[in-house]
């Protein structure tokens, strides 16, 4: 058997981990004393941008606009130019992960990144303005262990806006970072925490959460008032106890297609990524994610439609009114998230020029739905589908293939898997060229139950992904762990054009006005394709890889992109490559027409790897290493990688001369001795369990220095 490779086989058992949270955020309130200020004429000018599709100077918002096409007028740089595009500025960052996108306002680049760190840097330049340390460490307990930090933010105002691991909203004035106000999002010692980016809509800021992998959360999105942090309104994303009455008509109806006591395990259906706003209508589009626990049997036994998980929810912007929704996975029992970003189009489809909302889930189809009435107008598959044949345009519901659902402890080979055919790593849609541009993944994994006890499953406190089902992924299909960029034709329903890319996961999506698209890559490229046919125009060796979407903005009469490098979040623990978690470069890279600074030449390293500690008072004891093997697989795997072989998102423990002391691996596994870097400690681990640990840790390591010899 070979040890020592990258290998994407995972199992999620039923017991395989996370998260009671217990954690005590007394010294957190619930809304802050609001900071008066006074609104100038150029801030809200700044703020209507958001509606202005045809101006590209800034870029203030996740998506660039309401619509989150990511998508850009500008033309300075364009397909007959991109060649004299070069590196105009850069700047290091610390320790933390760097897949999130910046924004742009006046001049002004902001990014939240890691433990939703908040920096603010003149744009052309790179000249640090101000900086705010949230102290997530400090509050967070537990919810460490559920995600890696943050992956946007937001404007409005004069403010900038960010969440947190722990849940907070705040927001932070753009001139000097004072925090203005703060809101805990979430109940104190519950399993939800903020990953995504909020979105602001006229006066309003809009934020759900995540939670319901790790904890047995019901999901929810809240409204606050931009300017004061006061909630306006909340809606929740499935009902609760029957027996507790319903918070509104939408909670009654959507009771009715479960099963079984659902809200003991919370439901899920956490809203953790996409939202985007309808000037035309005031209605906000939620997209849902997965049920909790992803094994419908559990926690509905009688089957349904389990609204609303994996759906679009449109609401009222103004009051959180139920409007429509659209399910993309009635019944989800896969990790099918419906979070993936959501654009708005008008595409003439059918002789009428139809206002639609286009989306690329998890599930593999690609989906054009009406965003007036949720009426779905196609949806076709845009990557290896194995799970459904088609969705029938009647019904609106999938057709699935017989044994999809893992029944009678049977297994089932499902194409996407719960990577998805296309992760939050956003796309992008052009008008200019009416195509969409989707970070495509390519991943498959065997599905069962045959080991789980169904009517008797609870959550184990501490595990960090408890599914109620066993999932393996190593295939040895060819198209497995592959991604790709390709461009789709929502009107057609097909590919225009589509283009390989390294590894098993792939960047976020820029298209400009310029017949470009932007996209970095995980080998460590940073790449322009013309938009029209995906022939590769320019590549820049970015030194480290490229997850994060870039922006493009104007600074003067300069156009500038802008992107974040450097592994993290989930496309640093399941991809094949050979990524340093120390010392990997993260940087903010910024180019221009005839840039010319170069970054600094890499450091060589011997045979390129990594020096590997000596451990001579090492002894093997297979057994107690496969008890090790177990308490890893279960506390630590979904940060450090499958089989202790990390892909950057955080430390590769086998090269870690932590684990030959048996007191220093106490005090930062079970005392959290490292918390303050985001380490996570695990004080239920016994002494037993520490010991098997250390152990599996270590023969890991004597397992890679003896293939070295």
């Amino acid at each position: 058997m070979k040890t020592q490779s990258r290998k994407t086989s995972i199992i999620f058992a039923s017991s395989l981990l996370v998260l009671a949270v217990t954690v005590s955020q007394s010294n957190l309130v619930a809304a802050t004393p609001k900071i008066e200020k006074t609104l100038s004429i150029e801030s809200g000018r700044k703020s209507g941008i958001l509606l202005d599709h045809s101006n590209g100077d800034d870029w203030p918002a996740y998506g660039r606009t309401y619509g989150e096409q990511h998508f850009s007028p500008l033309r300075q740089v364009n397909d007959r130019n991109v060649r004299r595009l070069g590196l105009s500025w850069y700047m290091d960052l610390g320790v933390g992960n760097p897949a999130t996108i910046p924004i742009e306002v006046d001049g002004v680049l902001y990014f939240s990144m890691g433990l939703s760190i908040v920096h603010a840097v003149d744009a052309a330049t790179g000249a640090l303005l101000w900086k705010y340390d949230p102290k997530v460490a400090k509050y967070a307990g537990k919810k460490l262990r559920a995600a890696w930090g943050i992956r946007g933010i937001a404007y409005w105002n004069g403010k900038i806006y960010t969440g947190t691991q722990d849940g907070r909203l705040i927001a932070l004035d753009t001139k000097t970072g004072e925090m203005l106000w703060s809101t805990l999002t979430v109940e104190p010692g519950d399993g939800r925490y903020i990953t995504g980016a909020p979105r602001v809509f006229d006066g309003k800021i809009i934020i759900g959460h995540g939670g319901a992998d790790t904890s047995n959360a019901r999901g929810y999105v809240t409204t606050y008032d931009a300017e004061t942090g006061n909630q306006l309104w909340r809606f929740f994303l499935v009902p609760g106890n029957p027996e507790k009455g319903f918070e509104d008509k939408a909670q009654e109806m959507a009771a009715k297609t479960w099963t079984g006591e659902w809200w003991k395990y919370g439901g899920g259906g956490a809203a953790w990524n996409s939202f985007t706003y309808d000037q035309d209508t005031d209605t906000i589009l939620v997209g849902t994610g997965n049920g909790s626990p992803w094994n419908q049997k559990i926690r509905s036994p009688g089957g349904g439609d389990n609204l609303f998980l994996s759906s679009i929810i449109a609401l009222d912007a103004s009051s959180g009114e139920y409007k429509w929704h659209y399910q993309i996975n009635p019944g989800e029992t896969w990790d099918y998230n419906a979070t993936m970003d959501m654009a708005l189009a008008e595409l003439k489809i059918g002789g009428r020029l139809r206002k639609v909302v286009i989306t690329a889930p998890k599930n593999g189809f690609f989906y054009v739905i009406d965003r007036i009435t949720g009426e779905l107008i196609s949806a076709e598959k845009f990557t290896k589908v194995t799970w459904a044949n088609k969705i029938n345009l009647v019904t609106g519901r999938p057709e699935e293939v017989e044994g999809a659902r893992f029944p009678d402890g049977n297994s089932f080979e499902l194409w996407p898997s719960f990577k998805g055919g296309h992760s939050w790593m956003p796309m992008a849609f052009s008008p200019d060229t009416g195509l969409a541009y989707i970070p495509k993944l390519m991943h498959g994994a065997i599905y069962s139950d045959k080991d789980i006890d169904i009517e008797n499953w609870v959550r184990t406190p501490g595990n960090i992904t408890e599914t109620g089902v066993s999932i393996t992924a190593d295939l040895e299909d060819p198209l497995h762990n592959t991604s790709s960029l390709i461009a789709w034709n929502p009107i057609t329903q097909k590919p225009s054009w589509e283009v390989k890319t390294p590894g098993s996961w792939n960047g976020g999506v820029l298209a400009t006005g310029g017949n470009l698209v932007f996209q970095g890559q995980i080998g460590g490229t940073f790449s322009a394709y013309a938009a029209d046919s995906g022939q590769q125009l320019w590549q820049f060796p970015a030194q480290a890889a490229v997850i994060a979407a870039p922006i493009t903005y104007l600074v003067g009469s300069k156009q500038y992109i802008t992107v974040l490098v450097g592994i993290g979040s989930t496309a640093g623990v399941f991809n094949d490559a050979d990524i340093d978690y120390h010392t990997q470069r993260r940087r903010v890279l910024t180019f221009a027409l005839d840039g010319e600074v170069n970054l600094p030449a890499l450091p060589l390293r011997d045979s390129g790897r990594r020096p590997l500690s000596p451990d001579p008072t090492y002894k093997s004891d297979e057994a107690l290493s496969s008890q090790g093997g177990t308490v890893y697989h279960t506390y630590c795997f979904t940060c450090h990688g499958p089989q202790a072989i990390s892909g950057g998102t955080a430390p590769d423990l086998r090269y870690s001369g932590i684990v030959q002391s048996n007191n220093v691996f106490e005090r930062v596994v079970r005392d959290g001795l490292l918390r303050s870097n985001g380490m996570p400690n695990f004080e239920e681990l016994s002494d037993a369990d520490l010991n098997a640990l250390r152990q599996y840790l270590r023969s890991r390591s004597a397992e890679l220095r003896a293939n070295r010899n």
